[in-house]
């Protein structure tokens, strides 16, 4: 097992005084986009949500676009020859929001505690924990029970957000009063959230790393209606339009605007892969044969380019091809509705109508399931649209009422962190939406998941991944629909906006405006 530790120069640099010529002071004026249902990161995990608190809480590490760590919360760090034990030596001096020092045993609590409880992706990583301990105020120690290599990425803030135990040690954490004034150790405080309207961060003038944040305040604008959006943008009234924020077919011409830029950069911890989650529970989805109709019924090439504008890829099985060990090597679900209807024939489908829910995220996304529904329709199923706002959305898939549900997910860099939670019969939890929502179950698939986890060499893991795929594929527990794109579109004046690999979402830290 190589041995790894942060070098003397990287932490030196990310934690170094600003450079002379990054200005310090400004506003932002970001879109988010929806509304977010909460802002507790700890307890939601929704793209809108980890946008905003991305820069209220921290993790441990940052990760930079080779997705190699970097420091956050913890300057240093160590893992052990047999890669069973993580050290972690925590930044001096953090203060908590209110004023409250962090230390370890927020740490402790959070990852032991309080996110074993709430975070179904992070359960998923920390099944391979033996223990998590605090030697001391400034260290924590993972104690792994068996080696697994993808751990060192689980410490970004989406994943691992360090929670306040004073506010939530021994409290009901969904119904805590304070999930509504989150407090954290980022670089930008919670201060106003007007429903509707705008949330509004102020600099952290406590910030433990001196110089940082340069930004005096960032208003996350809520402008319910994408072309509005637009011309908010174009108006001035907005400064960044985050990946996503507006449809695709507005990004070619606000992108050419005078005094605009534009990245895919941010994305690459991420990979976000969109798919429809069928459920596997009961009604015609119960059927292989029915789900494998669903995935030779769409017509996946025509919405990439005339639904997304281009952006994007058709997705090929459960792993984006971004991320490491992905294979495409199997069966290849093409535009085929003879082949739809022919299975639909073998089962003996009944015609019995199944529900589609649109993920309430925007118009591309309203016009996605209506292009599903159509090719659906065309393939002889019965399908009809049932649409819901964020919180609704939220609500059906986490109790499984649904047939087909819209979502995506984002994938970590690795199958172990961001894919298999989406498959394995231990992350069939009835309560989250971010889990095996499709109730599939396969044991044997599990235990090569599992296996293929704690592998040592990239070539062991990568034959195994190549041979889960392909099960996988065959069983089309959901439909794959896209590995999504999503620019972000930001004024030339703002520097240093995308620093990391999750952008926007932890980057305010850094930006800075040009005078």
């Amino acid at each position: 097992m190589t041995y790894l530790k942060t070098t003397t120069f990287l932490i030196a640099a990310a934690l170094a005084a600003p450079l002379a010529a990054q200005q310090s002071g400004g506003r932002l004026d970001i879109v988010v986009q929806p509304e977010p249902p909460g802002l507790m990161m700890g307890l939601l995990q929704n793209g809108p949500t980890q946008l905003v608190a991305g820069d209220i809480y921290e993790s441990l590490l940052r990760y930079d676009s080779d997705l190699s760590p970097m420091p956050s919360l913890a300057k240093e760090w160590e893992i052990s020859e047999d890669g069973l034990t993580y050290t972690f030596h925590l930044n001096e001096g953090v203060l908590w929001h209110d004023g409250t020092p962090f230390t370890s045993a927020d740490v402790v609590f959070s990852a032991d505690v309080f996110l074993r409880e709430t975070h179904a992706r992070l359960r998923a990583s920390l099944a391979y924990v033996d223990s998590i301990t605090a030697p001391d105020d400034l260290t924590v120690v993972f104690q792994l029970r068996e080696p697994f290599g993808p751990f060192i990425n689980a410490f970004e803030a989406g994943t691992m957000p360090i929670v306040p135990k004073h506010i939530y040690d021994g409290t009901d954490y969904a119904n805590n009063e304070m999930n509504a004034t989150p407090i954290g150790t980022g670089p930008f405080k919670f201060q106003e959230w007007v429903k509707g309207s705008h949330i509004h961060l102020v600099k952290n003038e406590d910030y433990y790393i001196d110089g940082l944040p340069y930004l005096d305040e960032v208003f996350y604008r809520v402008i319910p209606d994408a072309a509005s959006r637009a011309v908010a943008f174009e108006t001035g009234e907005v400064d960044v339009l985050p990946g996503g924020s507006v449809e695709n077919w507005d990004v070619p011409r606000l992108t050419e605007l005078e005094g605009v830029c534009s990245t895919g950069k941010g994305w690459e911890f991420f990979a976000p892969l969109a798919w429809m989650w069928m459920n596997n529970r009961e009604g015609p989805t119960s059927d292989v044969r029915f789900r494998q109709a669903v995935m030779y019924a769409m017509d996946r090439n025509f919405v990439k380019d005339v639904v997304w504008n281009g952006f994007g890829t058709v997705a090929t099985g459960p792993v984006a091809s971004a991320t490491n060990f992905y294979t495409n090597e199997v069966t290849q679900y093409d535009y085929n509705p003879d082949k739809a209807k022919e299975l639909l024939a073998e089962m003996g489908y009944d015609g019995e109508t199944v529900r589609i829910l649109p993920l309430p995220y925007g118009e591309t996304w309203q016009r996605w399931a209506e292009a599903v529904r159509q090719n659906l329709n065309e393939a002889g199923i019965n399908a009809e649209i049932d649409s819901s706002d964020v919180a609704g959305w939220n609500e059906k898939t986490s109790q499984w009422d649904y047939d087909l549900a819209f979502t995506y997910l984002y994938q970590y860099g690795d199958p172990a962190l961001g894919v298999s939670r989406n498959y394995t019969m231990d992350q069939i939890q009835k309560g989250s939406p971010w889990n095996n929502v499709e109730g599939y179950e396969n044991p044997e698939l599990d235990k090569k998941w599992k296996a293929a986890a704690s592998m040592v060499t990239p070539e062991e893991r990568a034959a195994a991944y190549a041979e889960i795929q392909k099960e996988i594929v065959d069983d089309a527990p959901v439909a794959w629909l896209q590995e999504l794109e999503f620019p972000t579109i930001y004024r030339c004046e703002i520097q240093d906006l995308v620093t990391t690999a999750i952008g926007v979402n932890d980057g305010l830290r850094d930006a800075w405006i040009e005078q």
